[in-house]
């Protein structure tokens, strides 16, 4: 990639045309770089016990190395007792047993700095597990020392303090008869909120993250970090029965949230050459340019949820869906990429969180391969660092399994609501959950078609069942095939290396009303990349004599074979081309 600055230097882009954004860049390494995230859980099982490990990943570095990816956000593999799979943190300073050991934490990362790859840790810092020392001394005694580094709070006429409702389900508060008052939980009750006023708790977390830089982490992921700072009284939610999470106005992007993050850099992250992208529901992009301004913003980039929301009901919960619809994609991920001209996001469409992107916003079942490679070049070629969740660049679909199959907390606890309200039936139930359970993404990674999908040994059962598809979704087959979703992948990669256009280039969109194509430009100096991707099963046109005119090379495509007309491009199902332009 050859770039008229070196890194950490800013340069200024300018083009021709008036639609297109004006933006002044600073060069960095994980703005070039490509995250690949792993669930460790769920990733490689290197002992047997049906748990993926340490060990496991560090066996499978040669095969993220190969695909391009260059950093690798590790999801928890601190101390729990896994009430949220490792979201829930009892220790920071120690390894889940079941993972592995500190050593085998040490040599996973010397491998990795060996290889030129960086290591993402995920730091859950809004609460810890209810087991965590903290918790267990903080519910002694109203005047225990360690009471205040929590949010207690005594009950309201024999009920809870405020009618908040937890990401999980039910009351965001939970009754302790030891010293009758409750505890804050916006999560499950087994994970405690810590209070982030108490000045004590600030410096217990900036110590815990010198600790991991101290031992080379390279970057951090910072699990809902947008809600650490709650509104002084913690008030009632003034309209319960038309909020889909109830007091949620009272602790997104709180008051006091840039004045904690830009403490919290100056004690750890100021003066390190390292990234920290913060997990951020319920921004706007004015909130996501303040947070990652390139010159006082307290975070380098963020994940935004808004592209995410698309299927959503308006004014629902996730699970309530709806047919997405191309022209709202198209002017949310404008506005992003508008928007954080002088900022920076992260760039996805899967991760633990979220189901399959195939099943989502693809074909999953006769256009699998084709709307994979589509949705990756669409994403890809956006102005952000890209993310790929295990399993995604080989087109890993949604699980359809029975209740008793799944084993997330969202999943089970939203079942059993609904099932207690009476207003769904259990299949409309399970269409839900189908669609959006968190286990879509958490079901072990298919390696072969071998027994557990080459997860596990034999001999042993998976933690969580193996999606049945692995038969014929798999690292190994993907490897063999040469047009197999896994090496597109590798090219799209490749080409972001190549091409400065792809990370540095002003977007604008390209017929931006076509009711099936998502048509954009990136632009830096000479060079024009034109992005062209069916989000449709069915064929499509766009009338333009653009190449025809100019000749400009393709630099990649999901179909073999080009077809075009002097005066209209025809797309089939789900096809993507990138045109590379000189001097336009």
């Amino acid at each position: 990639m050859e770039v008229n600055a070196v890194l950490g230097e800013e340069f200024t882009l300018f083009t021709k045309d008036n639609t297109t954004i004006y933006s002044s860049c600073v060069r960095k390494w994980w703005k070039e770089s490509i995250v690949y995230h792993i669930y460790p859980r769920s990733f490689c099982d290197s002992n047997g016990d049906g748990i993926g490990d340490l060990k496991g990943i560090t066996s499978k570095l040669d095969y993220i190395k190969a695909l391009g990816a260059n950093v690798i956000w590790l999801g928890p593999i601190y101390e729990s007792p896994n009430e949220d799979n490792g979201y829930d943190i009892s220790d920071y300073y120690k390894i889940m047993p079941e993972f592995g050991t500190m050593e085998d934490w040490e040599e996973l990362v010397a491998e990795m700095h060996k290889r030129d790859m960086k290591i993402c840790m995920d730091l859950v810092l809004n609460h810890t597990s209810s087991q965590h020392e903290w918790f267990m001394k903080s519910r002694e005694s109203k005047d225990n020392p360690y009471r205040d580094y929590y949010i207690w709070r005594p009950g309201s006429n024999g009920k809870a303090p405020n009618n908040w409702v937890s990401f999980f389900s039910g009351s965001t508060w939970e009754y302790d008869a030891q010293t009758d008052e409750y505890y804050l939980h916006l999560f499950s009750k087994g994970q405690p909120d810590l209070n982030w006023e108490n000045p004590k708790v600030r410096e217990e977390i900036a110590k815990l993250i010198r600790f991991w830089l101290d031992k080379g982490v390279d970057a951090f992921r910072m699990d809902v970090i947008n809600v650490i700072s709650k509104v002084e009284g913690l008030p009632d939610c003034k309209d319960p029965e038309n909020s889909p999470l109830a007091g949620s106005e009272y602790y997104f992007n709180g008051p006091k949230l840039i004045e904690y993050l830009r403490e919290l850099k100056g004690k750890t992250f100021d003066h390190l050459d390292i990234f920290t992208v913060g997990e951020t529901p319920c921004v706007t992009t004015e909130h996501g340019l303040k947070y990652t301004h390139k010159t006082d913003g307290v975070l380098s980039m963020l994940f935004q949820f808004e592209h995410m929301e698309v299927d959503i009901q308006p004014g629902k919960s996730k699970w309530h869906c709806q047919q997405w619809n191309l022209d709202d994609l198209r002017a949310i991920t404008s506005r992003w990429q508008h928007d954080l001209q002088h900022g920076w996001q992260s760039l996805y469409l899967e991760n633990h969180d979220q189901p399959r992107s195939v099943s989502r916003f693809g074909n999953d079942t006769t256009l699998r391969v084709e709307s994979a490679k589509m949705l990756a070049t669409w994403l890809h070629m956006l102005c952000g660092t890209p993310f790929v969740y295990q399993g995604q660049e080989i087109g890993m679909i949604n699980c359809k399994y029975d209740i008793k199959e799944y084993n997330d907390v969202e999943t089970l606890n939203m079942y059993n609501e609904e099932i207690q309200k009476g207003q769904w039936t259990h299949d409309q139930i399970m269409d839900a959950i189908h669609k959006k359970s968190r286990d879509n993404n958490r079901t072990p990674m298919q390696w072969t078609d071998q027994d557990h999908a080459g997860f596990t040994s034999q001999a042993s059962k998976p933690w969580l069942k193996v999606n049945p598809s692995y038969k014929t979704i798999n690292v190994a087959q993907a490897l063999q095939d040469p047009n197999s979703i896994l090496h597109y992948y590798s090219k799209l990669i490749h080409l972001r290396k190549e091409y400065p256009a792809i990370v540095y280039g002003t977007y604008s969109l390209f017929e931006g009303d076509h009711p099936q194509v998502y048509s954009y430009w990136r632009k830096f100096g000479s060079e024009s990349l034109l992005v062209m991707c069916n989000f449709s099963g069915e064929d499509a046109s766009i009338a333009t004599d653009l190449v025809c005119k100019n000749s400009p090379e393709l630099l990649i495509c999901n179909y073999n074979q080009v077809s075009k007309t002097d005066q209209v491009i025809l797309l089939r199902p789900y096809e993507a081309r990138v045109y590379r332009f000189r001097n336009l």
